[in-house]
């Protein structure tokens, strides 16, 4: 078994046939099938069903597919990590985060990254909920997560501190008038933006309401992190988001919760940091500079 078959079968499955994988590849389907062929005999059995129209993956293949596909993965970054050793400024950084950390604290960490090393190209993978991003990271996707700290991680994590939630409340809510810290109980009345119930964020906002002795009732659901803040602002209800989120022109209605919403966020990789993904974990923020807020209500 070599890295080439591996490559081969991967491509195969991706690209749904032997034709479209081979010119994928750049190489002949005689060749193609051949190597895989011979992949299947060290294995002993088929991995593929090839079909009138297309094909299937057999149980083997089904089990063989995500460790092919890791391994293939890994290769690839391998291959860049030694490059990018050697020439920190021409590499590729591959981030997965999620949909509200992508709009929240990213942006400016990657324009501090390109500012210091400005041939770097960043790919970001976005994801709506923790476990998915966590899994694939471990799959073999990119070079390094930002997220919740994750659950039973074997490799290196940077604690990044605590992402505080605030309200976003609509421009004529009488809420704005009082205290600059609000009781979430007294907003049970209201119609709220949330978060779609597919949405990572959407047990968090539910638990905290809930917690506070209340369902909320939704005006709007959005799968959109930034357009939470939008439709607050724009009279539809108030919403809650992290604090890192909120555009600058809507600050203004922003509240502090009397009790706050609060999660523990981490960098992390599989096993050791490349020469890049140390350079980016230069640019986010320091951990003591981002403290666990007093009596907070703490979500994963």
């Amino acid at each position: 078994m070599n890295l080439r078959q591996l490559q081969y079968f991967v491509a195969v499955v991706d690209e749904g046939g032997f034709t479209r994988a081979a010119q994928r590849l750049f190489v002949s389907q005689p060749s193609l099938s051949k190597q895989l062929a011979q992949l299947e005999a060290e294995l002993g059995g088929a991995l593929i069903e090839r079909l009138h129209r297309g094909l299937r993956l057999t149980p083997s293949g089904r089990a063989f597919l995500p460790e092919a596909r890791a391994a293939v993965l890994s290769a690839e970054r391998a291959r860049r990590a030694a490059r990018s050793a050697h020439e920190l400024d021409t590499g590729t950084l591959e981030v997965a985060t999620l949909l509200s950390i992508a709009v929240g604290m990213l942006p400016r960490a990657i324009q501090t990254l390109r500012s210091r090393h400005p041939g770097v190209l960043v790919d970001l993978h976005e994801f709506r909920h923790r476990k998915t991003l966590e899994e694939a990271v471990r799959g073999g996707l990119a070079d390094l997560a930002i997220g919740p700290v994750p659950v039973e991680w074997d490799g290196p994590i940077i604690n990044l501190g605590w992402e505080e939630f605030v309200l976003l409340l609509p421009p004529d809510d009488p809420a704005l008038e009082g205290p600059r810290t609000i009781d979430l109980a007294t907003l049970a009345d209201r119609r709220w933006v949330l978060p779609a119930p597919s949405a990572g964020m959407a047990p968090l906002v539910d638990g905290v309401c809930r917690e506070a002795g209340f369902a909320p009732a939704p005006a709007v659901h959005t799968s959109q992190v930034d357009a939470l803040a939008r439709f607050a602002a724009a009279g539809l209800g108030p919403t809650i988001l992290p604090a890192n989120v909120v555009p600058p022109d809507v600050k203004r209605l922003t509240r502090r919760l009397e009790r706050p919403l609060a999660r523990q966020l981490a960098l992390y990789t599989r096993s050791e940091w490349t020469p890049l993904g140390e350079a980016f974990a230069a640019t986010l923020w320091d951990a003591t500079s981002a403290r666990r807020p007093r009596n907070a209500f703490v979500v994963p």
